[in-house]
């Protein structure tokens, strides 16, 4: 039994030290495959950062290439569509404003080095490098790639937008190029074709530059090399016939291989910090993981971001949008929409240039940022179009309430550099209730409540109403409808006479436009007038009744017309132009053109108003106070502006008879009038006695019912005919004839 203990104690230890063997064999079997596969890992994880981080260098790179064309494209967009250099570049005597404008700009310029000027010939008006006129032939300094880009932009003059950018060789290296015709902002030109000229801004990529994308994007060595360099990572430079000019080349930064580099050494030293280097392992992938969605998030919010304002975009306030529905859906809260349209942008923009109207919108953000009300995302949709989305336990009066706070924020002064502007807006606010509306609809319908406010006066707010639909619908058949007609020419003109008070013998016609729309019948100009103004048709409109009223004022040699100009025509400051083309057009005496301005935009503009009236007077054309007493007037715009005649509303002329204190009124202000020398007409009237007072008063000029209705030109030649016919046997007034 003893033995038999031993031997069985001994075999014991035999298949201990067996079985300890077999597992520690087993564990260093374990911990070399372990490690073979962990260094296999770390060798593939290294060989992925590598090329996740080559990849992410080289989009990046594309991408900045991009932006710097992008950047010259848009740059050349805006100094291309300009309605003042629609005028100057093309005027014989703007070459002073081109130099100004588009030549000396080129010095010291972040966004182009050179500036010129081209004709459909390729021959060259004005060419300025650096700021400086460039002496050299444009075919000696450029690669003729120039020409395939000049080519495609005066191929799109009349098949897309008329500009193409790429990249071009020059003698100073590779230069993002482009071409675009000068143009007015909304795409017309007068030039006829073979006349049209070309703006064309280059922008060299040096080293600098490049150094300088390199340190924005975080790109490792990023420099300029030859086609035929020889490079792992590069990004080739391409002109637009496709061929190669240079590479941006770039230095791999193979984070995969350092941080391999670094666990390696203590893997082979000790197996016993294989669990240590998982731990490294997992940390290492931890932060990386978090740097490339940090990247990510931010590249996305860039996205989701204006730039020039620093808000939501338009993509940015969908999103919001979305989000806050979802959540009204759940906590059954209700959303709410602002959509803000800034009132008076363009004139600001026209008047003192692109850069005042940056800085404005900035303000303006700023401004409206420090308004809203917690958790509201306020964003930037549009060139001067904002919107404010938030989320409210209540209905509309939280909208209301943030809409007047705003309305109340632009009806003060802004200051703008050395300028003081004042702008207005027209807000449109639509709900969804419990987010039962989703976002395009309530985009929709608070844009729809905007545009309500802007018809409605501007300087308001307007909460949708379901009825807008109905009305939007009737209003974009009308607009189609007009334009037809204006393009047409299916309008007509009525002209109402107007007579001298002493012998009321006629002295001129006012014309007035008028529209019979086929399938509906007449139309009242209170209604398409509005119509075309709001949808930017009113310029078409009223230089189609210009044209019209000296066509056929050629009829009557004795007699004057006066045609009524809107705030929008007036505004534009090309408009005198306008006016000097259409009087060599019809050949007709500028001294027997009066066009009459109302005050709504005078009071507005000031000094824009004395500008334009002082450029259609050098014309010879007369300039009239149209309604004068019918708003803010004073006899003091009557001095500062000089009009040749002002009209007396048909509201003050009513009641002349009836009320003294309206009948003393009138007289004073007939009588301030005539002390400045400025001749006055009496509209509305009615009666004879209407007439006499108000040529009592002083007034030289009458028109109303009393001596006839707007009537058409062929009754006009009619009463003139039995006018003259009867002049034998007395002075007779055309009403009666």
């Amino acid at each position: 039994m003893q033995t038999a203990g031993k031997s069985q104690s001994k075999g014991l230890g035999v298949g201990r030290h067996i079985t300890v063997t077999g597992v520690l064999f087993s564990f260093a079997v374990i911990v070399a495959i372990v490690t073979v596969m962990v260094l296999t890992a770390l060798e593939r994880v290294a060989e992925n950062a590598n090329l996740l981080d080559d990849e992410r260098s080289r989009e990046t790179t594309i991408g900045a290439l991009k932006t710097f064309e992008d950047q010259l494209a848009a740059t050349l967009d805006d100094y291309a569509a300009w309605d003042d250099a629609a005028v100057n570049v093309y005027s014989p005597d703007g070459m002073a404003w081109t130099v100004s404008n588009y030549g000396e700009m080129s010095v010291n310029s972040s966004l182009f080095d050179m500036a010129i000027v081209i004709d459909d010939g390729k021959t060259p008006i004005m060419a300025y490098r650096d700021g400086k006129p460039m002496e050299e032939p444009l075919a000696d300094f450029f690669a003729p790639s120039l020409w395939t880009l000049f080519e495609t932009a005066k191929a799109a003059d009349t098949a897309g937008t008329p500009q193409a950018v790429g990249f071009v060789t020059t003698k100073r290296g590779v230069a993002a190029v482009g071409v675009a015709l000068v143009r007015k902002k909304s795409g017309a030109l007068d030039a006829p074709a073979g006349q049209h000229r070309y703006l064309v801004f280059a922008r060299h990529l040096d080293n600098d530059r490049v150094t300088a994308l390199g340190q924005t994007y975080v790109i490792g060595g990023l420099r300029l090399a030859p086609p035929s360099f020889e490079a792992d990572y590069f990004v080739p430079i391409v002109d637009p016939t496709g061929a190669t000019l240079q590479k941006l080349v770039w230095t791999s930064r193979s984070p995969g291989d350092v941080g391999y580099a670094q666990v390696r050494p203590m893997v082979l030293q000790a197996l016993g910090l294989v669990g240590l280097f998982f731990v490294v392992l997992l940390v290492i992938g931890w932060f990386a993981g978090r740097r490339l969605k940090a990247d990510e998030n931010s590249a996305r919010e860039e996205t989701l971001r204006d730039r020039l304002s620093g808000l939501s975009n338009r993509d940015g306030l969908g999103l919001a949008v979305d989000r806050f529905v979802v959540e009204a859906r759940q906590t059954k809260r209700n959303v709410l929409l602002l959509y803000l349209d800034l009132d008076g942008f363009k004139e600001v923009n026209d008047s003192y240039g692109h850069g005042t109207g940056d800085q404005l919108i900035r303000g303006v953000a700023a401004g409206l940022d420090v308004l809203i009300p917690q958790g509201a995302v306020l964003a930037r949709i549009g060139g001067d179009e904002f919107a404010i989305a938030f989320l409210s336990d209540g209905e509309n009066a939280a909208a209301l309430q943030l809409a007047e706070q705003i309305l109340d924020f632009l009806v003060e002064p802004l200051e703008i550099g050395r300028r003081v502007v004042v702008v207005g807006a027209s807000i449109g606010i639509a709900m969804s209730p419990a987010g039962t509306i989703g976002r395009e609809e309530l985009v929709r319908r608070s844009d729809l409540a905007m545009y309500k406010a802007k018809e409605a006066g501007r300087a308001r707010m307007t909460l949708y109403d379901p009825s807008m639909d109905a009305d939007r619908e009737q209003r974009n058949a009308l607009e189609l409808d007009l334009r037809m007609a204006i393009e047409s020419g299916d309008l007509t003109l009525a002209y109402q006479p107007l007579i001298d008070a002493a012998s009321y013998a006629p002295t001129g016609v006012e014309a007035l436009v008028r529209w019979n729309r086929p399938g509906h019948g007449p139309i009242s100009p209170e209604v398409f007038i509005p119509i075309a103004e709001t949808s930017g048709l009113i310029e078409s409109l009223g230089l189609f009744v210009l044209r019209k009223a000296c066509e056929t004022a050629k009829q009557w040699p004795e007699l004057n017309v006066s045609v009524n100009v809107s705030p929008g025509q007036f505004r534009n400051p090309a408009f005198a132009d306008y006016v000097r083309y259409v009087l060599k057009q019809t050949e007709v005496e500028a001294g027997r053109i009066t066009l009459e301005i109302t005050e709504g935009y005078m009071i507005q503009n000031p000094q824009r108003t004395r500008q334009s009236i002082e450029r259609l007077k050098a014309l010879g054309v007369k300039v009239a106070l149209d309604d004068f007493g019918s708003g803010f007037s004073s006899i003091g715009y009557l001095r500062q502006f000089g009009f040749d005649r002002i009209k007396i509303d048909r509201s003050l002329v009513m009641g002349v008879n009836e009320d003294k204190r309206q009948r003393e009124m009138l007289q004073a202000t007939v009588a301030l009038a005539r002390s400045l020398d400025i001749p006055v007409t009496a509209e509305g009237i009615e009666t004879e006695e209407q007439a006499i007072a108000m040529r009592l008063f002083g007034c030289d000029c009458l028109q109303g019912y009393l001596f006839g209705k707007p009537m058409t030109a062929d009754l006009i030649t009619e009463m003139l005919d039995a006018r003259h016919a009867a002049e034998p046997e007395g002075r007779r007034r055309l009403g009666a004839a």
